[in-house]
Order: C-alpha cells, then structure tokens, then sequence
C-alpha cells in the first residue's frame, strides 16, 4: 500500500516523541486519532510498527528502516524550505546580458557593478555584441537580455525602451568648435572629420542629417565605431558625431563634448524573448539598469533640460538595423 502523508505525519511524530500522547500534542490533535490512524496504517502495511508493552511504544525493526528513509526524506523537504526561503530574501542564479557598444561602454557595466553590490551570489555574463549576433544569442536562448540602440524588426523579441541620449560633436579640448557652444553641421565642415562608413548604422543617419542640410559629408577619417571615434579624436585627429551614450565613460580631459543643433536622440532599448517571461533575477537586475539610466540623466522618464533659443529638442531615433 502507499502510506499517505498524514500517516507517515503520524508515524514519525510517534517515533520521534515515544507515545502517541506527546505526538498528539506535537501534531495538535487529541490522543484517540493519533491511535486510530496508527493502528489502521499497520493493518494496511501487514506487520506491526510498534511492539506494546505495559502501556509503552517500542518500534520495530521494520519501524526503524523505514524511519531512517522518512527522515531523509524531511531533510529533503526542508532543503527544499531554505532554498525557498532563500530565494524570497535575495536573488541568486546566472544572468547573461548583451548589449550593443555604445551602451556595452558606461552604462551596463556601471548597472551591473552596483547590482552586484546588492546581489553579490548572482553570476553575471556580459559580451558586447552586433545587432544581429544579439538577436541570435537571444532568440536561442544564450542570453536572458539584451540592450541595443538599433531598430527592432524580430517578431519573436520584445523591444522595451528604457534610455536615450542625444547625438554629439566631440573635439580636441583646444580646438575652436570647443568655444561655440551649440554647433551645426556646417560648424563642422572646415575640419577634419571622423565618421563612419555609409553602411553602417550611424552613418546611415549622419548621411541623411547632412543631406537634410544641404551639405555633403567629406569623411577624413573612416572609424568602425563611436568609441573608435572618440579614440581618435582624444588623439586629436579630428571631429566626430557619437551618441550620447559612447561618451559616458571618457574624461572632462579627454576631448569636450558639444551639442548639436536639431539632432536627433538615439532610444535603447531592452529587449528579450516574447514567449517566456523574464526571470526574477532578470527583472531585478532590469529595475537596477533602468534606476543607471536615470541616474546619470538619460532615463526615459528623466526631465530634460530645457532646450536653448531657437535650438529645437532632439527627436528620438532608432539606428536602423545592419
């Protein structure tokens, strides 16, 4: 027969205590229950737990071997009740994280330092990645989320914006764009500058910004990214257009950063697998990024600044996709 886990409640408690009155009072129950549901659970197995005698309880072998496998079995239940309880007082487990550059740069290393100030067991998995390695490592589930500033176009991900920032002019500290404030293109074009080749997302956007303007965009310097940008404009090579968020982590000594007249605002976006809902540790370390972004004025629910005379707000973009 299979013993319920009421007998098998009733049994342990009556072997634990050594007679059936001690176990009622462990169990709560009155004294003729804890004997009835014993004495009908021996007659279900075939042969006696308990041996009487004058009045007292004595286990049986039997009784003992099958003791010995109940208590493994509530050391068990109550692994089980610490992990739980664990779990409910702080997250532990493996999160992997994956991002584009720009954002790979400052900000998600800088979220994923302080989360870990606060959930010092959980293991973090970061890897900077291209657009389209970021959706495949998502889409086969190498990776729990991820953050991009390019567009979204997989049905089979959910794209949530959580930051922006705007498109910038960066020079040399002595260079005489450093002096002028808000700039323009055409600010620009006496210099050298340092940009991107026309395939790439960002340059897809400047090409268009220029001919928006009306002028053509003479690249000095052809870089693979913004951070190889802003390598070389420290090196004083040049100027350069980068997002906001490519900037976070550089020096006031490094080069100065100037805002551009009408350009636009890059949106990043987090993102992850629709069918399945992000873990607890996953969501945790989501509030963490989304506090990051805010912190450090680039959240999008963070005020901005009021904008100066004449200079229209930045208008939120996507890079489009590779």
């Amino acid at each position: 027969m299979s013993l319920s886990f009421k007998q098998i409640e009733v049994f342990r408690a009556v072997i634990s205590t050594g007679s059936i009155s001690a176990a009622s009072k462990l169990l709560c129950v009155s004294p003729p229950a804890v004997s009835r549901l014993l004495s009908y659970t021996e007659q279900r197995l075939g042969f006696a737990l308990f041996e009487r005698i004058k009045g007292r309880l004595y286990p049986t072998p039997e009784a003992h071997e099958l003791f010995r496998e109940i208590e493994r079995v509530y050391a068990g239940i109550q692994r089980v009740n610490e992990l739980a309880a664990g779990l409910a007082s702080r997250p532990s487990g493996h999160i992997r994280i994956v991002c584009g550059a720009s954002v790979g740069q400052f900000l998600v290393p800088k979220a994923i330092a302080r989360y870990r100030e606060h959930a010092p067991e959980v293991k973090v998995t970061f890897r900077q990645m291209t657009r389209a390695e970021l959706t495949r490592a998502l889409l086969a589930k190498e990776a729990d989320i991820g953050l991009q500033i390019t567009s979204e176009d997989h049905p089979n991900l959910t794209y949530t914006p959580i930051g922006e920032a705007n498109l910038v002019c960066i020079c040399p500290c002595e260079h005489p764009l450093a002096r002028q404030g808000v700039l323009t293109l055409a600010d620009l074009q006496p210099y050298p500058l340092i940009s991107y080749a026309p395939h790439m997302p960002l340059g897809v956007l400047i090409e268009q910004m220029y001919a928006e303007a009306g002028l053509t965009r003479e690249v000095a310097i052809d870089v693979a990214s913004p951070q190889h940008a802003c390598l070389m404009v420290q090196a004083g090579a040049g100027v350069a257009l980068v997002d906001e968020f490519s900037v976070r982590n550089s020096r006031a000594d490094e080069f100065v950063v100037c805002p551009v007249a009408q350009a636009p605002a890059f949106v990043a976006k987090l993102v992850h697998l629709r069918s399945e809902p992000l873990s607890r540790v996953a969501a945790s370390f989501v509030t963490m990024l989304g506090a990051t972004f805010d912190d450090y004025g680039m959240g999008m629910h963070t005020p901005a600044a009021p904008p100066s005379a004449g200079i229209s707000m930045p208008r939120p973009v996507l890079l489009p996709a590779h």
